[in-house]
């Protein structure tokens, strides 16, 4: 039988303008921007809306804003009455996954991913952290590599694992340029691209921030998952509310499993994926893993009215 997953993107997605054809059409979607100024206790919308694009860059601000688009388009979506049989989001998506699974509130969702976004700018200082994008790399022979490259001094880890090909490296500054010195001899990459990032996400060097995000998330009500949430840290469905706050805050420091994730949902029967939210980054890595699944990205009001 058929099944439907709904996924949300995560940092990399965003654009000024996001969204606001949702705002103006639908009432359900303009009350979730609403929502998200009255929260955060400043105009969140003008940012998304108006820019300019440096500031919708900052990880405090794009964090929030993306998961203030995804939530309203899943407004306009659930309006036509579509609904998921699991859902599951790319990181900062996992939060917005789990507002559609209805374990979290909107209002605590926003809250909670704009303190999550400045622990993660404040947990490494400026330039002593990077990121690149590893193409046609095998996951093992990189992960050796990064082992390799640890152990000489200079950390640097598997952060996603996003499709066959394409693989994000994470950790120390010097530790990430050894990999883009390194990953072709040594682990048969075909291009190592430096990413423009803020910070080592999704990797070991984050756990001061996950430690401070663990006190933010105790303090935030729960619920049971009504929709399974395939964790990014485990490609495994949960759905029980304390399994979810230990995974949010291991999500900080490990790698995002989504090739795992999109095999998993597939196995279970989800022929057709839609994503909700800016872009149609996830899309792309949903066919590289394999180009049968359908893809439908919901990312505009003319998205929503040809699904």
């Amino acid at each position: 039988m058929s099944k439907t997953a709904f996924v949300f993107p995560g940092q990399g997605a965003q654009a000024v303008g996001m969204g606001k054809d949702a705002y103006e059409a639908f009432e359900s979607s303009r009350a979730v921007f609403e929502q998200a100024d009255e929260a955060l206790d400043f105009k969140l919308s003008d940012i998304i809306f108006n820019g300019p694009d440096d500031a919708l860059k900052q990880t405090v601000n794009t964090q929030p804003a993306l998961l203030t688009v995804s939530v309203a388009l899943l407004k306009a979506l659930e309006g036509r009455g579509l609904k998921a049989d699991y859902v599951a989001g790319h990181s900062l998506g996992e939060y917005s996954a789990l507002v559609a699974a209805g374990v979290l509130s909107f209002d605590d969702a926003v809250r909670t991913v704009r303190a999550r976004g400045e622990f993660m700018e404040q947990a490494v200082p400026s330039g002593q952290g990077a990121m690149a994008a590893v193409l046609g790399a095998e996951r093992g022979v990189l992960a050796e590599l990064c082992s390799k490259i640890t152990e000489e001094g200079n950390t640097v880890e598997l952060a996603n694992v996003n499709c066959p090909g394409q693989i994000v490296v994470s950790g120390s500054a010097a530790g990430v340029q050894s990999v883009v010195e390194r990953g072709k001899e040594e682990a048969g990459a075909k291009r190592v691209i430096p990413l423009e990032v803020s910070g080592p996400f999704h990797s070991s060097l984050m756990k001061p921030a996950a430690e401070k995000l663990s006190g933010v998330l105790s303090e935030v009500s729960m619920n049971d998952a009504a929709i399974p949430v395939v964790a990014n840290v485990t490609a495994a469905p949960v759905t029980e509310a304390a399994s979810i706050r230990n995974l949010l805050v291991e999500q900080v420091y490990s790698p995002v499993l989504w090739e795992d994730t999109v095999r998993y949902l597939a196995e279970q029967g989800v022929d057709t994926f839609v994503e909700i939210g800016s872009g149609t980054v996830l899309a792309g890595l949903i066919k590289k893993v394999d180009k049968n699944l359908r893809v439908i990205s919901v990312n505009s009001i003319a998205a929503l009215e040809t699904l």
